[in-house]
């Protein structure tokens, strides 16, 4: 068994193998891969030192299946060509999301819709995917119409860069701009670039993706999505209007139980991003019924956005592809 991580020495891609490791994914040969001028260096994989190789090099080697964090340009570049070779490829760029043709999966709530023959699979933002494990089984159970969501994301979510800004500013070095303002001791209502409708294609992203991945294009999604002085995990308010009227006992039997999700019903047991670092699940906490709307509740969902929204995901359909089309 042949897996290759394209960007391999970044922040997403590291923790892509790190977690092949952890959940002990048969892996014969690894083939860490990235750009030339990473080419040649050296990472850690079960304690064993792996060179990194070119991408050219990763496709030469035909891997099973290759996990891809290295951003759409080379997404697009090179996800068609290792499918053509056989692969399957899991991509984690915002590159194929919104294609027709490509399955857009989070395993707790879509992965029936993948087929054999799907050789490229996108991997949801970061935000969709903690969001939909928590909605998923109120979806399932009581349907959805209406959901706005507010996001609080931390720098890990735009990568080294992020993380280096927040760092010297820290200690007053104020020489490193990736945001549009201050991010150390503040909160920037901006994630991504702005878009035509005056929404972030962050926020358009837990729209448009939202419903594919439910496919249902009813559900009405408003989202805000913020940047804040925090180094690792996202955290979102979520209101959610069901299409019937439940009890909050109802709301809990449906979340108690569900994959990939941790519930906490006591209202001062709420997780936050520091607890939720280095964790696979999806906390759920403070519920609370809409004090106007009968049909609707509130919740705060926190997720590790390098973990469950980038490379846990990843690997679950690795697991997935591998059990069901390769055995």
């Amino acid at each position: 068994m042949k897996v290759a991580v394209v960007g391999a020495t970044g922040l997403v891609g590291s923790v892509m193998i790190k977690v092949l490791e952890e959940k002990k994914f048969p892996v014969d040969v690894l083939i860490p891969a990235a750009s030339e001028k990473s080419a040649g260096k050296e990472i850690y994989y079960n304690n064993k030192k792996v060179k990194v190789c070119s991408i050219q090099q990763a496709l030469d080697e035909k891997p099973h299946i290759v996990l891809f964090s290295a951003g759409s340009d080379v997404s697009l570049n090179w996800a068609e060509k290792f499918a053509a070779a056989g692969c399957y490829v899991i991509d984690n760029s915002s590159a194929w999301r919104m294609n027709p043709v490509i399955p857009l999966i989070v395993p707790e709530v879509n992965i029936d819709s993948l087929k054999k023959e799907n050789r490229i699979i996108a991997n949801p933002n970061c935000s969709t995917i903690q969001m939909l494990v928590a909605l998923a089984p109120l979806y399932r159970n009581f349907g959805i119409k209406k959901i706005i969501v507010s996001t609080y994301q931390s720098v890990t979510g735009s990568g080294i860069k992020g993380i280096t800004q927040l760092e010297k500013e820290r200690v007053g070095d104020d020489s490193s701009k990736f945001y549009a303002r201050q991010i150390d001791l503040n909160c920037i209502p901006q994630c991504d670039v702005f878009t035509d409708n005056d929404y972030t294609k962050e926020e358009m992203k837990l729209v448009n993706e939202t419903r594919k991945i439910f496919n249902d294009n009813n559900i009405s999604v408003s989202a805000t999505a913020a940047r804040v002085a925090v180094r690792g995990g996202h955290s979102e308010s979520v209101y959610v209007e069901l299409e019937k009227k439940v009890s909050k006992e109802k709301i809990i039997a449906a979340l108690k139980d569900a994959a990939g999700l941790i519930l906490k019903t006591n209202n001062e047991e709420y997780t936050t991003a520091l607890e939720a670092q280095e964790k696979d699940e999806v906390f759920v906490s403070r519920i609370r019924k809409d004090l106007f709307n009968d049909y609707a509740w509130n919740m705060w969902v926190v997720a590790d956005n390098l973990r469950k929204g980038a490379a846990t995901n990843a690997v679950q359909i690795a697991e997935y592809v591998k059990e069901k089309f390769m055995s």
